[in-house]
């Protein structure tokens, strides 16, 4: 199964080993194209525990985690992080969104966490035996991350956490909570800090929320929620930084996720268009087809460009324009996915409302991307606030 451009891969942005990922990720894709369907019925809580478990076992979660190459620096490979997002979400969108997650929950671990804490979580992470959740979200507060009320107080020898968290992505699953609260080193932005909470803490309720597309997806409660001091996650007052940091490196990726989306949208279009006579003949064959397919082609290889700079920029820790570069390849991917799936869609007509449907599927699972890992108006406003 071909799902990268072979010519894309030998550009200067990926190396060997990147393209002998890409080729076992096609493999794994094409042999484990029908897994999708033995939980597509089923709890959407336990089909995420399933695939965690088989992520872990094949040895993708790995990535999620650390850069596997001998000698690597501290944190992921981000090359790798998006060719493994994009094989993911072309083959299922719950593949996708399992293995960012753990992803999300693993970064700051690695990267601030103590030798206790990585000691306690990466391996678990890895395995797919354990969950995380990044908890940033708030329900006055949404992408404004320096805007955050949920409050960390001391209290003895730890921390009571109260307030409210929104939109956390396996909020009801996860085994643990990479939690930002307001610790008051200084005002806004300056008084923020990262702590892990287990899920089965004391006074913690999670509150399930269901989306059009399904996800464990939960508010969290915190009703004076205590922990030890040893669940404070790197240096106090630094978790606006660690939060930014996490996000700007991981919205590329996102951008590869749609990537996934509309190559298999592309790809499903091309099929039927072939397959599919009108009177006229083959619908490939009509003026209004080409160009629509030759639209989706054009986006393709320009967000793909967008994604392998954005995310060589991350590996070779060029930071200058990194905020620009990783919300300009968000916005474009997201926005123009979005787009590609609704032409797919049209050129099936009433085929593709079907539900269950991959055109269906597709058309339901694009919406998120917009709006999650900072909506596309937030991205703009980035954009715009660093011309010169």
């Amino acid at each position: 199964m071909k799902i990268f451009d072979p010519t894309l891969l030998r550009l200067p942005f990926y190396d060997h080993e990147h393209r002998e990922l890409a080729d076992r990720l096609e493999d794994w894709v094409e042999r484990n194209a029908a897994l999708p369907e033995t939980w597509r019925s089923g709890d959407v809580g336990d089909a995420v525990r399933q695939i965690a478990a088989v992520l872990g076992r094949d040895g993708w979660l790995d990535h999620a985690v650390e850069n596997p190459r001998r000698g690597a620096p501290p944190g992921p490979d981000f090359r790798a992080i998006c060719l493994i997002r994009e094989a993911l979400s072309y083959c299922d969108d719950l593949l996708d969104f399992v293995f960012s997650i753990q992803s999300l929950s693993a970064y700051a671990i690695a990267m601030y966490g103590t030798a206790e804490q990585k000691a306690t979580y990466l391996p678990a992470i890895k395995s797919g035996s354990r969950l995380g959740s990044l908890a940033l979200s708030e329900p006055r507060s949404g992408s404004d991350i320096a805007g955050v009320q949920l409050v960390a107080e001391r209290a003895g020898a730890g921390f009571r956490l109260t307030g409210d968290k929104a939109w956390i992505a396996n909020g009801n699953v996860a085994d643990f909570h990479c939690v930002l609260a307001r610790t008051g080193e200084g005002p806004a932005a300056f008084g923020l800090s990262f702590f892990i909470v287990p899920a089965e803490a004391p006074h913690l309720l999670a509150t399930p929320v269901d989306l059009i597309a399904p996800r464990p997806i939960s508010g969290l409660r915190f009703e004076g929620c205590e922990v030890p001091s040893s669940a404070l996650l790197g240096k106090p007052g630094h978790g606006f930084r660690y939060a930014l940091e996490t996000l700007e490196r991981y919205r590329v990726s996102v951008g590869a996720t749609a990537l996934g989306f509309c190559r298999r949208a592309m790809h499903e279009a091309l099929a039927w268009s072939r397959a599919r006579h009108t009177p006229g003949g083959a619908l490939f064959d009509l003026q209004m087809t080409k160009e629509r397919l030759a639209d989706m082609a054009v986006y393709l290889d320009a967000a793909s460009l967008l994604v392998a700079r954005t995310a060589w920029e991350v590996d070779a820790c060029k930071a200058d324009a990194l905020s620009r570069h990783s919300s300009i390849t968000k916005v474009y991917a997201t926005d123009g996915a979005q787009e590609v799936v609704d032409r797919a869609l049209q050129m099936f007509g009433a085929a593709g409302l079907v539900s269950g449907s991959i055109t269906e599927r597709l058309y339901r699972q694009v919406r998120l991307l917009r709006i999650y890992e900072g909506a596309s108006e937030v991205q703009k406003m980035i954009i715009a606030g660093s011309l010169r």
